[in-house]
């Protein structure tokens, strides 16, 4: 299928999942075993002119400087897909079509693995899930129990469509406050980009959001950390696609994107990369 009618499938995919404000729904997945850091080969494989990647919304600020960089080293344009890692599954198996998935955490790749849509995948980097407040902190919010305080206005990201959104859900359930919150919660997100809009904006008291989607907020929001043995720590998985038609450049850019190179880019943008005793 030509690159026009593969991005025209998508779109309309798009809009049929655009409605992602409503309830959360319970999904549960298994998570992978780690993978070793990657390196990449020097040379350019043979294929198709292009790559289709489909990567989560919270990965886009480093993923659009490496799509820029590996374009500039290996002369391979980089198109991207983003939404929520969810939606992006959904969007996988309907089109069969594209290179690379890297969703916001392993549970998706193994669903995709399940399905048999991805066969080769590296480690990236954590996603550290914070409690994210607007500036000056109006509600004092202090801990995940402040979140099931009368009045207070949450906002958390869709589980049906965002890696975050089943994270705040298993969060909240982990620590027994789960229906408390829901009662607060005026809300669902259907990427980690809009609870980041919601949160700067002052619509919402506080929102459970990935820790280095914050960065560049500047004063807009606070954080208030998440202690470990409350907290759900993720790793962000990268893989090719089975279906692929560039499998010689999707493995390159899966490999790159996992390399010293890749990880320090991501490192730029507040991510810690895999992998990292603190969270193993």
């Amino acid at each position: 299928m030509e690159r026009k009618k593969i991005l025209g499938i998508i779109a309309i995919v798009a809009i049929a999942t655009a409605v992602m404000f409503a309830g959360c729904i319970n999904e549960e997945t298994p998570v992978s075993s780690p993978t070793p850091t990657a390196t990449v080969s020097p040379t350019t494989p043979t294929g198709t002119s292009s790559l289709m990647v489909y990567s989560g919304a919270g990965m886009r600020k480093p993923m659009d400087e490496i799509g820029s960089v590996f374009e500039q080293k290996y002369g391979v344009p980089v198109n991207y897909n983003y939404a929520g890692s969810n939606t992006l599954l959904s969007q996988i198996e309907l089109t069969q079509e594209g290179d690379v998935y890297m969703p916001g955490a392993t549970m998706y790749i193994e669903t995709a693995k399940e399905k048999g849509f991805v066969d080769y995948e590296q480690n990236v980097a954590y996603h550290v899930p914070v409690i994210a407040v607007p500036e000056g902190n109006p509600a004092n919010i202090t801990c995940l129990e402040d979140l099931t305080k009368p009045g207070v206005k949450v906002v958390l990201g869709d589980p049906k469509a965002a890696a975050i959104g089943k994270i705040a859900k298993k969060i909240l359930e982990k620590n027994g406050i789960k229906d408390a919150v829901d009662a607060n919660t005026i809300a669902c997100a259907a990427t980690v980009n809009e609870l980041v809009v919601y949160t700067c904006m002052g619509t919402t008291d506080a929102s459970i959001i990935w820790q280095a989607s914050l960065i560049g907020t500047g004063n807009e929001t606070d954080i208030i950390e998440i202690p470990q043995e409350q907290n759900l720590i993720k790793v962000i998985p990268i893989g090719t696609l089975t279906f692929s038609e560039n499998k010689d450049y999707a493995k390159q850019f899966v490999d790159f994107v996992a390399s010293a190179e890749g990880k320090a880019i991501f490192e730029k943008h507040g991510f810690t990369t895999y992998p990292n005793e603190k969270y193993e």
